[in-house]
């Protein structure tokens, strides 16, 4: 069952295509990571998909109804951003108590035990929080809200690494313990990476692939050796990434569709076989350029 599915959907935004004919369908129960590099539509697929702001054109529908300003969404979808606001006037023991009467799954006895791990003063206020504090009271709410469908947009801004560890932890624990419909957009791929059922990966307002994170890690290899020998087994081949080394060698990255007597005779013929980890995988399938930053310098 999906609970979010999106047709065609584009948003403008100051005359930019900030998405652009995007289309995809998120499976229920499952933790699916958003990727992309900055502006490549992330946060606005997120806050249309949370009934933040409304698309321009196509369709989007989350637990088959339309998410904009619908209450029935908004009870059931808890959107954790870092522009996040709270009432100035409520201490953080009054936000939760707020936010239990909001939301039917709320669980207060795991928000105070967070509360209390992470040495917040339930007298203090939001806005005297430092950034990294923020981030961290704000997770605390989306996983204590155990919400159907959970989004944490860049949750982890500030937090410093041991944190960071202890929220991709709980996360993961209370996933376990109590399923439902997370999406994850981070810059962190490979400390998510672990965490990820699905990856969603965008571009320039599209989506670029959307897969099992286990089906995404198998789908390109490294290829690296003289640079004809490179060029003759990959002329045919998706080429995703390119450079030249040191003595006429090559590094080239491709799709994947080599069958074991192909690579078992590329590596008779000297050249090495890799697979790439997943943040590098990611960098390359969003760059502009089959070379990356190199082609800046090779056109100068």
């Amino acid at each position: 069952m999906s609970i979010v599915e999106c047709r065609g959907l584009t948003k403008v935004l100051s005359g930019t295509r900030a998405l652009n004919e995007f289309s995809c369908d998120i499976k229920e129960n499952t933790i699916t990571g958003v990727i992309g590099r900055n502006g490549a539509g992330k946060t606005t697929l997120l806050k249309i998909i949370a009934g933040y702001m409304q698309q321009t054109s196509g369709e989007v529908q989350v637990f088959e109804q339309k998410p904009f300003n619908n209450l029935t969404v908004s009870a059931n979808v808890i959107f954790v951003h870092e522009q996040l606001n709270m009432p100035a006037a409520l201490n953080l023991r009054e936000i939760l108590e707020v936010m239990a009467s909001f939301y039917k799954n709320w669980d207060m006895d795991l928000a105070q035990r967070l509360v209390n791990y992470f040495s917040f003063q339930p007298s203090a206020y939001y806005d005297g929080l430092s950034k990294g504090m923020k981030s961290t009271f704000n997770m605390i709410l989306g996983l204590a809200a155990r919400t159907p469908l959970t989004i944490f947009d860049e949750p982890t801004t500030g937090m410093d690494a041991a944190v960071r560890n202890d929220f991709y932890r709980a996360l993961l624990k209370d996933y376990i313990a109590y399923p439902r419909t997370i999406l994850l957009s981070s810059h962190h791929v490979d400390e998510i990476e672990d965490l990820l059922e699905d990856i969603l990966l965008l571009k320039q307002g599209k989506q670029v692939l959307h897969m099992p994170i286990a089906d995404f890690k198998e789908c390109a290899l490294g290829i690296e050796g003289n640079t004809a020998i490179v060029a003759k087994w990959t002329q045919d081949r998706e080429l995703i990434f390119s450079k030249s080394g040191m003595f006429d060698t090559a590094y080239t990255v491709v799709r994947n569709n080599f069958s074991q007597n192909e690579l078992l005779e590329m590596q008779a013929n000297g050249l090495k076989i890799s697979s790439l980890n997943t943040s590098d995988l990611c960098i390359y399938l969003t760059s502009k350029t089959k070379g990356g930053i190199d082609d800046v310098f090779s056109q100068s």
